[in-house]
């Protein structure tokens, strides 16, 4: 029973390192890119991730391509006045040395318009990011529901289940 036990918590433990995309170019690292999944015709989708600089130098996020669509921008959004306004980033988001960013709903996201597609939940797809100093990097966004908020993030976090896994585990003794 103890090895089935194990076994099962590995498992979990496997898949939800999985869940957590990480992609690297140089000392940037970007983690779990998604998107929501837009209806027939949309023309317009917004992306979402973390970018984490764990080099001494600054970096910056300046553009973004995807052969899902024909253009990829960086925006912020914010509110002014009681009224939300949404702009493109000139010149690119900064990244500092040691600082992690999270473009979010609300905030920091990337404008992917023109679609040459429908984006899909269940159907990843993948872009390029461009950052001033680590250059290119490929990304895959997974798609969730219209809607829903991101996929589990962090691969080190204790995947739903293995609480109850422990107690089982604890009853068998």
């Amino acid at each position: 029973m103890k090895i089935s036990i194990l076994f099962a918590c590995l498992l979990s433990l496997a898949a939800g390192a999985a869940a957590a995309q990480e992609f690297k170019a140089g000392s940037i690292e970007v983690d779990n890119p998604w998107s929501r999944a837009t209806p027939k015709g949309a023309k317009v989708a917004a992306g979402y991730l973390t970018i984490k600089n764990t080099g001494t130098d600054p970096d910056r996020l300046v553009s973004g391509t995807s052969p899902a669509a024909g253009k990829v921008e960086i925006h912020e959004m914010s509110m002014d006045k009681g009224v939300m306004k949404m702009r493109p980033v000139p010149g690119g988001l900064e990244i500092k040395p040691g600082e992690t960013v999270e473009l979010k709903p609300g905030s920091y996201h990337l404008m992917i318009t023109g679609l040459k597609q429908q984006i899909e939940q269940g159907k990843p797809f993948m872009a390029s990011l461009t950052f001033e100093k680590a250059g290119p990097v490929e990304v895959q966004f997974n798609v969730v529901a219209p809607g829903a908020t991101p996929p589990a993030a962090a691969a080190g976090d204790m995947p739903a289940g293995m609480h109850d896994m422990h107690d089982m585990h604890d009853m068998h003794h």
